[in-house]
């Protein structure tokens, strides 16, 4: 295994009786790196954390860490002696404990003064240096989820596991949250798996991003990459809004009712024009447009435009358009890919 490569999980797959729920996975997580997990709701994503943190065994596959094999077709190292960390949605700190007793918790095999000592840092390093003597039931769900940071990275995993971290914060406290916690990871230099299914959360989080959907891994690269080339609809879907315009390929051009772009890897027939709602420009020249309606979106405004029969929803920045205004639109050639009809 190469220096860069902390962990690799190789053709996983689990099935539960008829339904399968990760289907011949391929993940590599890069050493000290922040990977996220993304996908919607059942794809597969949280199996595969625990898969990789011990809590289930593949049915095919392997995964291994540091040239050790850690799980196995019908096999499995224990959860305890892997190396690996695991952080749970709620948290699952212990009520009767104290914020650095929590944290202290995983270390008794240090003497007293050590454990505390180590505890104390690790409070510190995740901005709650003087809350280690709140109760659980005291603290925010901000605090509370940097406390279980805390407590995991107390035990110097080689990796640590985070699944939906911020599910359960309000939206204001999301980016605030956010922000420590990623400044904490880096800081430790931990090699991270996220499992999200916020698409906004995992691109600003993320070293690398892996896309799944429906058991199976279908994309994985830079987040930056993912976005602005994603290799189907699925992806493109998985990573925000996307109009999916129908269109006809000819001569390397895609033509469809809001524009044409370039599409040289298709070949001449149908095609599905994938643009983000950015990438749908109002312009001086361009293909004609009906705007069916307006709404404010906060940073923009959100127009529906329609053409041809087809509908498509832009995100405006700039001079707003009336509601039944007729304008010109073009599509911006790198916020669009072109995918065949079947797709």
């Amino acid at each position: 295994m190469s220096e860069t490569v902390a962990l690799t999980a190789q053709g996983v797959s689990k099935a539960y009786g008829s339904r399968t729920a990760v289907a011949a996975a391929d993940l590599t997580l890069r050493r000290g790196k922040i990977t996220c997990l993304l996908g919607p709701s059942g794809c597969g994503k949280s199996t595969l954390l625990r898969l990789i943190a011990g809590l289930e065994v593949p049915d095919t596959g392997e995964i291994e860490a540091d040239g050790r094999r850690l799980s196995w077709a019908g096999g499995a190292v224990a959860p305890e002696d892997r190396g690996i960390g695991l952080v749970f949605q709620d948290y699952a700190l212990f009520p009767h404990m104290t914020a650095l007793q929590n944290v202290a918790f995983g270390l008794r095999k240090l003497p007293g003064r050590q454990r505390r000592d180590r505890a104390q840092a690790m409070l510190e390093a995740v901005q709650l240096g003087t809350r280690g003597g709140a109760w659980p039931h005291a603290l925010s769900g901000g605090e509370q989820q940097r406390v279980a940071l805390a407590r995991a990275l107390a035990r110097a995993p080689q990796i640590l596991l985070l699944d939906e971290p911020f599910s359960g914060l309000d939206a204001h406290l999301k980016g605030e949250v956010r922000l420590s916690l990623t400044e904490a990871l880096r800081a430790a230099g931990a090699t991270v798996l996220v499992v999200t299914h916020d698409a906004r959360e995992a691109l600003l989080m993320a070293d690398d991003l892996v896309l799944m959907h429906g058991g199976r891994i279908i994309q994985a690269g830079a987040p930056r990459a993912c976005y602005l080339d994603p290799v189907s609809p699925d992806a493109a879907r998985l990573l925000g809004e996307v109009n999916l315009i129908p269109g006809q390929v000819r001569a390397g051009l895609a033509h469809t009712p809001f524009g044409t772009v370039p599409a040289t890897s298709c070949a001449d027939g149908p095609a599905v024009v994938m643009v983000r709602p950015e990438g749908l420009r109002l312009a001086e020249a361009g293909a004609p447009a009906h705007v069916a309606q307006v709404r404010f979106g906060g940073g923009y405004h959100e127009v529906q435009l329609k053409a041809d029969g087809q509908q498509a929803h832009a995100h405006v920045a700039g001079a707003v358009p009336e509601t039944g205004q007729t304008v010109t639109v073009r599509i911006a050639p790198d916020l669009a890919r072109v995918f065949p009809a079947e797709a």
